[in-house]
């Protein structure tokens, strides 16, 4: 009986180095950890741009840009 269990826990083992050997799917999860990363920037960039005094400066460089 020991024989089996010890063969079972072998099975086990050896299915669980598979699995975590496996590498499918990260290209994905990686895809999704980048998306994420570049919509918090995008949410940090919209609150920084709609503050008063980068609107103002903003506003000065485009007005600069026309008159030249």
């Amino acid at each position: 009986m020991t024989d089996t269990r010890s063969t079972h826990r072998s099975t086990i083992s050896s299915r669980l180095r598979r699995r975590f050997r496996d590498d499918r799917g990260s290209a994905t999860a990686e895809y999704a950890v980048v998306i994420l990363a570049a919509v918090a920037f995008a949410g940090v960039l919209v609150a920084v741009m709609r503050s008063g005094e980068v609107q103002s400066i903003l506003t000065e460089l485009v007005r600069g840009a026309l008159s030249l």
